[in-house]
């Protein structure tokens, strides 16, 4: 069924109008006629069954087919803390991190980062098309690009933080998440840019009680690590 992001006033309506630019997708590619089942969301877990009442060249009238259903929370909120990676490798990473219900995506600036921009409006439009096309209930948070320190403490408010690490000390992700018999209430993953962490940096994430985990002998690429990390922890506390 086909899926809109609409405010929460407009999905709780009992219709609701869509202009132009947000209904041309559904009218151009989707083709919906009137009489078309369609499913509102909000991103903040609620979800409503509705009906293509109108269609017109100015958009589409939506009208309510049932109440409105709430879906919780997953038991753990898991934060992608990502430095910034280059061209559409980003885009990727935020993609893939809201299909694996991240709750949190922090694109952060660190020494070596070398694509820097200070914005988030593009992977913000990019997380709200993951989320209808996955069937997530809720939107993660994508803030603008942080510097590495801000980050850092932003990721030291919720731990377990696990940092994925070249280091002699790193122990493998599924060692490190034994320890935990129950899902924590949030979560972090860190992961530098392709030039990794420099050692102040390293040092740093160890001050603020980062656990360094290894992902195995190979090298990943950061896009790749992201969503490793991702992977395991979203099987092992939101399954």
């Amino acid at each position: 069924m086909h899926r809109c992001l609409v405010r929460t006033e407009e999905l709780l309506a009992e219709t609701c109008s869509l202009g132009r630019e947000t209904a041309r997708h559904l009218q151009t590619v989707l083709r919906v006629r009137p009489g078309t089942p369609v499913t509102l969301f909000d991103g903040c877990g609620r979800t409503r069954a509705a009906t293509v009442s109108a269609a017109d060249r100015q958009g589409l009238v939506l009208t309510a087919a049932a109440p409105a259903l709430e879906h919780p929370r997953p038991a753990c909120a898991l934060s992608l803390f990502a430095c910034v990676s280059k061209g559409a490798r980003m885009d990727w990473t935020v993609e893939k991190a809201t299909e694996l219900g991240a709750a949190r995506i922090v694109p952060v600036i660190s020494a070596r980062t070398v694509s820097r921009p200070s914005d988030a409006s593009r992977w913000v439009r990019i997380a709200e098309e993951a989320a209808r096309q996955c069937g997530a209930a809720w939107l993660p948070a994508v803030p603008a690009p942080l510097p590495f320190d801000a980050a850092l403490a932003l990721a030291a408010q919720t731990p377990p933080l696990f940092v994925a690490a070249l280091t002699p000390e790193a122990r493998p992700l599924r060692d490190a998440l034994a320890a935990y018999r129950a899902p924590p209430p949030a979560a972090g993953w860190f992961l530098g840019p392709e030039g990794d962490f420099t050692p102040a940096e390293l040092a740093a994430l160890a001050d603020a009680g980062a656990t360094p985990v290894s992902l195995g002998p190979q090298v990943l690429r950061a896009e790749t690590a992201c969503l490793y990390g991702l992977c395991v922890l979203s099987c092992a506390w939101l399954t």
